[in-house]
């Protein structure tokens, strides 16, 4: 497929988490994607990222993802993002905060003739998620280990 049409489905997925629309996943990715970074409890294909943005987006239900740059060729698109929320619910045992958080994030997704997306490699800013809910103290120096202040098991 093109780069453009690549774009297209990158800006539906998008569109698909900041609505909450995530059903329309099962147009963005390819039934066998390759997620080479999942969450520790994602099931596979399209599901699976349905089921992680549902848990996302239950936590912090105001969830946005905004593009800050974006690089694409024939097969493959890299962008950098910035998602903000309010956390609202439980994240990773977390009861809710109502704290603000803003974090930074990669993807790179590897598209199918289709234009959609059969292998994706990402990574979010979780630690700072962490600190920005008060689930764990930033470090003063890189040596220290973190102080970890949320719920226990």
């Amino acid at each position: 497929m093109s780069k453009e049409a690549n774009i297209a489905t990158a800006t539906k997925m998008g569109d698909a988490i900041n609505s909450g629309k995530l059903e329309q996943f099962h147009d963005v990715f390819a039934a066998d994607v390759v997620d080479h970074d999942p969450a520790p409890d994602q099931g596979k294909g399209p599901e699976g990222f349905i089921g992680f943005f549902t848990q996302f987006r239950a936590a912090f239900p105001d969830l946005k993802i905004a593009v800050d740059h974006l690089v694409a060729d024939e097969d493959n698109i890299a962008i950098a993002y910035t998602v903000t929320g309010t956390q609202d619910g439980p994240f990773q045992g977390i009861p809710a905060t109502g704290k603000k958080i803003k974090a930074r994030g990669l993807q790179i997704a590897k598209f199918n003739s289709d234009a959609k997306i059969k292998e994706r490699w990402g990574s979010s800013d979780q630690l700072g998620i962490l600190e920005q809910i008060g689930a764990t103290k930033p470090t003063k120096t890189m040596g220290e280990p973190p102080a970890i202040s949320g719920a226990s098991a």
